[in-house]
């Protein structure tokens, strides 16, 4: 038997999970005016009851949709960050793909993979543009989108049409994280002549699209892959849990309660980070800073040669204006090399 161990001092209502799939509604007082300056955000934090422990039995769906319930409601408030945080969740499910694919692409690795020029990008660099397409995009599990997963993934043979019908389908059905689990099960199990480890990524990156669009999300959020690899999750017999497992939907949502949590936690961080960077803009001097700005708040990092394209500036001037953000500490640099470097919040 497949089980997420998960500390809860509590029963879940049973509605809890299917809660979250519900859009926020604000509504405006009369006579109330609106602020003249947008506030730091504050995100609360995860409750120690609602973290995965990976002790006692525990449920699986009340620890995801508590989780789930902060992260919507994050989300919600359309933080500058937003970017930053789904493109370094792409990063991190890339990585762990990469792990199942066998390939020797740590997060580093696949970093300097996204600013290589090549004729034919290698598997990790296609691994890594699936992720970062899926967060940079409206959700859809249409045709063309599974055309492209697959085709990244080199999967061959895959009619795409009937299993977008299919997997639309399924999306519809039950509560958000059974009916994205569904998903990835009927995925894998259309494949059943593919390379396993091809599959079970696409059907990764299949539940990630079905949660998005029953949360409502404007773009998903990677989350299976960045904790589906969790020791704590694995099955009775030490083996990886897959798709085609019979208490798959259980062991996905205490994937979920665990990549959920991490994600809170990230967005928190970034969330600071954020406020920081605002913060010293308007004291930068070059007419193009503003520009450079908004990149770090859209990407997990960004190299000098690619600010000096969007801003546009020269190399030298991108170079000198992310040591002085990073001076200020608004900015860091994230490679520890003395030249080639990148940086991110």
């Amino acid at each position: 038997m497949i089980r997420a161990d998960l500390s809860i001092v509590s029963d879940p209502p049973a509605a809890l999970a299917a809660a979250v799939s519900a859009p926020v509604r604000r509504t405006a007082r009369a006579g109330r005016a609106a602020p003249k300056a947008q506030e730091p955000l504050r995100i609360p934090p995860l409750p120690g009851w609602a973290r995965a422990s990976g002790k006692g039995e525990g449920n699986a769906h009340f620890a995801a949709g508590a989780a789930l319930a902060l992260l919507d409601a994050h989300l919600r408030q359309d933080p500058p960050a937003a970017g930053a945080l789904r493109q370094r969740l792409a990063l991190a499910s890339a990585a762990a793909s990469g792990k199942l694919l066998r390939l020797n692409a740590d997060v580093g690795a696949l970093r300097d993979l996204r600013f290589a020029v090549a004729a034919e990008p290698l598997p990790a660099a296609k691994l890594l543009q699936l992720w970062r397409e899926l967060a940079s995009r409206p959700p859809s599990l249409d045709a063309r989108r599974l055309a492209v997963a697959t085709g990244l993934l080199d999967l061959s043979g895959v009619n795409a049409d009937a299993l977008a019908e299919s997997l639309s389908e399924r999306s519809r059905a039950g509560d958000p994280l059974t009916a994205a689990a569904h998903v990835a099960a009927a995925l894998y199990a259309a494949l059943p002549d593919a390379p396993a480890a091809p599959a079970e990524i696409l059907g990764h990156w299949a539940f990630d699209m079905s949660l998005a669009l029953r949360l409502r999300w404007p773009r998903p959020l990677p989350l299976l892959s960045t904790a589906i690899l969790e020791p704590k999750l694995r099955a009775s017999g030490g083996g990886r849990l897959k798709p085609d497992a019979s208490g798959w939907p259980s062991a996905a949502a205490g994937a979920i309660a665990l990549a959920a949590a991490s994600a809170l936690d990230q967005a928190a961080d970034l969330a600071r980070r954020a406020d920081t960077l605002l913060a010293v803009a308007p004291k930068l001097r070059a007419k193009p800073a503003q520009k450079i700005v908004d990149l770090l708040l859209a990407e997990e990092c960004v190299a000098p040669a690619e600010a000096a394209r969007h801003a546009p500036m020269t190399d030298r001037a991108a170079r000198r204006l992310f040591d002085r953000l990073v001076g200020l500490g608004a900015a860091r640099e994230l490679s520890g090399r003395p030249a080639f470097r990148v940086y991110g919040l």
